[in-house]
């Protein structure tokens, strides 16, 4: 452990971080295990439909509530906003346990629906308190370590959530885990030193459309920061399509069985994060988007090997397991180009975050980031949008990586206009 991520001014925030977005991900799978493998109708709406629904649900928050958020970060002592949101997301686990224990699936449905608003809140709050904690010099390490927890805890929640609620008594284990993560995350919470109202004679606008509209135009004007945001977004298309594209990979073109599937999410949580941490030692403690640029790179690189990867391993038509997988040729390769994708893509975003925080005005810098994150839903959603057309125009997995490295070059010509 870094001195950093010893420190009361960081670990907390760190722990608290992880233990919401933990949450999100044992919630999140479980219930779409539950719904897939029991075969359950949810006001009609048929299983298949209900997975893609879920998400929808969680992500929705993010576009009503996040100029809100925002206000209320610049408004008050993020610290003690961080503890209410966190109260909240006890509240609403004991919420997810009585739909777990029924079993009541619109009260999972709503559960699943208050943790995006809790998250919606939260994520103005843990990126603008950094730079109040933070040396400048400390700001790269600490987003470093900031989105090395968030996709260590999507890989661990995600496997968590679907390991409990497959054993017997399932849903009351989850419950349990939900429950005692929550609690943990409150108890970190309390730990974090106070962070002063940036803007306390801000006032809150509860309307959810001016505010919102307000803040894109702030953005929009601040155009060094509208880029940086634009390119931080890009990420997340990036990341949505490419983790969109595992299971069609896993199943339809190089015939494996689900544990290949979870070793491709592995490799690309882990990867996300040791790049997250190369990030904060190539850095030498200053964001840069020439840093940005050379994790661009290494993502479209990347993803051509793992079209390489692809080629050889899509010739047999027969399903194989874990085992028989790595013995096939093509595997390292495919392996090696998501691993070199991923630790790309933690090496492309951690300096974009730092340099949005530390170019944004101190008193209005959780509006900017509730903006980014708005921006950052919107790709996510085009991301499906674009890969749904593509599947449905016949497009191949494999050319759709191709695709993907064709498009980080143009967004490399974009990184470089940035400065």
């Amino acid at each position: 452990m870094t001195p950093l991520l010893r420190s009361r001014r960081f670990f907390p925030v760190f722990v608290t971080q992880f233990c919401g977005a933990l949450n999100d991900n044992i919630l999140k799978n479980a219930l779409v295990i539950l719904v897939t493998y029991r075969s359950i109708t949810v006001f009609g709406i048929p299983p298949e439909q209900m997975v893609a629904l879920a998400g929808g649900i969680f992500i929705l928050p993010f576009f009503l509530f996040s100029a809100t958020a925002g206000q209320l970060a610049d408004r008050h002592d993020k610290s003690r906003v961080i503890v209410w949101v966190k109260v909240s997301e006890v509240a609403i686990m004991v919420l997810a346990t009585y739909g777990f224990l029924r079993p009541d699936f619109p009260a999972l449905l709503v559960s699943l629906f208050l943790m995006g608003v809790h998250s919606t809140f939260f994520g103005p709050l843990k990126y603008s308190i950094l730079p109040q904690h933070l040396h400048r010099g400390e700001l790269v390490e600490g987003n470093a370590w900031i989105e090395a927890a968030t996709f260590l805890a999507i890989l661990l929640g995600t496997i968590v959530g679907g390991v409990l609620v497959s054993i017997e008594g399932g849903p009351f284990w989850v419950s349990v885990a939900l429950v005692i993560v929550a609690v943990v995350g409150l108890l970190a919470s309390r730990m974090i030193p106070p962070a002063p109202s940036s803007e306390p004679n801000l006032k809150t606008q509860w309307n959810l459309v001016s505010p919102t509209l307000v803040m894109l135009k702030i953005i929009w004007q601040e155009r060094f920061l509208f880029r940086l945001i634009l390119a931080n977004s890009w990420f997340w298309y990036f990341g949505a399509t490419v983790l969109s594209l595992f299971p069609l990979l896993g199943k339809n073109v190089v015939h494996t069985d689900e544990g290949v599937v979870t070793l491709f999410l592995a490799i690309f949580s882990v990867g996300v994060g040791l790049g997250s941490i190369l990030c904060g030692w190539l850095s030498h403690h200053k964001a840069t988007v020439t840093l940005s640029a050379r994790g661009l790179i290494g993502m479209s690189v990347f993803a051509v090997v793992v079209y390489l990867g692809i080629l050889p391993l899509s010739i047999s038509p027969a399903s194989v397991g874990l085992g028989a997988f790595f013995a096939r040729e093509g595997a390292p390769m495919l392996v090696m180009g998501l691993l070199g994708l991923s630790v790309s893509g933690g090496v492309f975003i951690v300096p974009l975050y730092t340099l949005i925080q530390e170019r944004s005005n101190p008193a209005m810098r959780s509006r900017i980031i509730a903006g980014n994150n708005i921006v950052n839903a919107i790709f996510m959603v085009a991301a499906a949008l674009v890969l749904a057309a593509l599947l449905k125009q016949g497009f191949a997995v494999p050319s759709i990586f191709l695709l993907l490295a064709a498009a980080n070059a143009i967004s490399l010509l974009f990184l470089f206009r940035i400065e």
